[in-house]
């Protein structure tokens, strides 16, 4: 299959593009049904003899082409209807019948304060010109309206106010909210790509309009990407304050599969800047080794780091119901449980050699010893809850009497 992708420059072009490629080169396993043979780039650089010879050779047609931010507001004309009259019209030249996408939005529903919008009435337009395109070829014709579409590489102070809070806040800009109330309807890059994907299983989502609200619809005129998610804007600040502050606090968010807060997290630490993507972790040091937390969360505890110099035995404590999982990454050492009242011993010895989860049991008192003489012993640790020291649940004593 040769697919042409129209704005391939864009923020949406660009993540279609590249995920296609994906997919050609056999990196992408997960759409078997596609087979994407040829895959034509076009964007306001490229020349009209370019268009000519995809609209000859293409069987599917992204048109990703539009402008949304001119200068003057002629421009949204020029952009989202005479490019798209041009598109069509090369098409119709080759007697191409393949099937095309327009890229829409909400704005065309021309619903609410939509009413007037300049951008609205040109996406309009552009709607209009392909359905009359199909009417008169017999061509499939998908037009999809979509909300405020996010995520990696959408350009701050032009695609959208959530890149821009985004790509403000991880570079400690000031941000303005001018009403935290207002609530957006996002669609993410990556959920809009595979939207793309099942229109090219022939599978598209189809939905009729209810003012701006999409309804699922199998006949339905327009289509739409079903997974969308909406939040007010006072919420997505307080998320990525959170995000901006987890570096520090070491507390991460909720974040469940599927969720807006994993995806907007995602997406605000692609504007991370370098001084960044690298963060100093501070941990307790004595001459024993170190314990440093790398990651607490509210609902699945802790994750840290344990180094145990050579000879050194840690722990000799036990727990009522904190537990924990200890995995040694690298050195020797031997881990022992003792269960409080008896007793009998459990040892375990370890080695970064052979990667094992050794489970700290409530109520047994347990430690750690490194039985080199010459090597650190490092432990990755995780602990059921966030380590609190008014209530620590930790009480000394041995596993052997010594």
């Amino acid at each position: 299959m040769n697919i042409l992708v129209t704005g391939a420059k864009g923020f949406v072009g660009k993540n279609l593009v590249e995920n296609l490629k994906k997919l050609r080169d056999g990196k992408n396993r997960t759409r078997p049904n596609i087979h994407v043979d040829e895959i034509y780039e076009y964007d306001i650089d490229s020349t009209q003899e370019q268009l000519d010879e995809y609209c000859a050779k293409a069987d599917f047609v992204f048109n990703l082409a539009g402008v949304n931010r001119p200068k003057d507001p002629e421009e949204f004309k020029a952009g989202n209807f005479g490019f798209a009259s041009t598109l069509l019209n090369t098409l119709k030249k080759h007697n191409n019948l393949a099937p095309v996408m327009l890229s829409s939005s909400i704005q065309a529903t021309l619903s609410g304060r939509f009413g007037k919008s300049e951008y609205g009435l040109s996406k309009k337009a552009g709607e209009d010109l392909f359905f009359n395109y199909a009417a008169e070829t017999g061509a499939k014709v998908l037009v999809y309206r979509f909300p405020n579409l996010v995520g990696k590489w959408c350009r701050p102070n032009y695609n959208s106010a959530v890149a821009t809070f985004c790509n403000n806040t991880a570079n400690d800009l000031p941000i303005k909210v001018n009403d935290p109330s207002t609530e957006l309807e996002l669609l993410f890059i990556d959920d809009l790509v595979n939207e793309m994907f099942d229109a090219l299983e022939g599978h598209e989502h189809h939905c009729e309009f209810d003012g701006v609200e999409a309804v699922a619809d199998p006949n339905g005129k327009y289509c739409y990407a079903p997974v969308t998610h909406k939040a007010t804007l006072e919420y997505i600040v307080e998320c990525l304050h959170k995000f901006h502050d987890e570096p520090t606090t070491l507390l991460m968010p909720s974040i469940p599969e599927g969720s807006f807060e994993k995806k907007l997290y995602s997406m605000y630490l692609s504007y991370l800047p370098e001084s960044k993507v690298c963060v100093d972790l501070e941990g307790a040091v004595d001459n024993r080794g170190s314990f440093t937390e790398v990651i607490k969360t509210l609902d699945h505890g802790q994750v840290s780091i344990n180094v145990s110099k050579p000879g050194i035995t840690k722990g000799e404590h036990w727990h009522n119901t904190k537990w924990e999982i200890f995995v040694v990454v690298s050195g020797h050492g031997l881990i022992e449980e003792r269960k409080i009242g008896s007793d009998e011993v459990l040892r375990f010895e370890v080695s970064g050699d052979k990667l094992q989860a050794v489970y700290m049991l409530p109520g047994y008192t347990h430690n750690i010893i490194n039985l080199s003489d010459t090597e650190n012993l490092v432990t990755l640790m995780w602990a059921n809850e966030i380590f609190d020291p008014d209530h620590p649940d930790t009480y000394q004593e041995f596993v052997e009497e010594k």
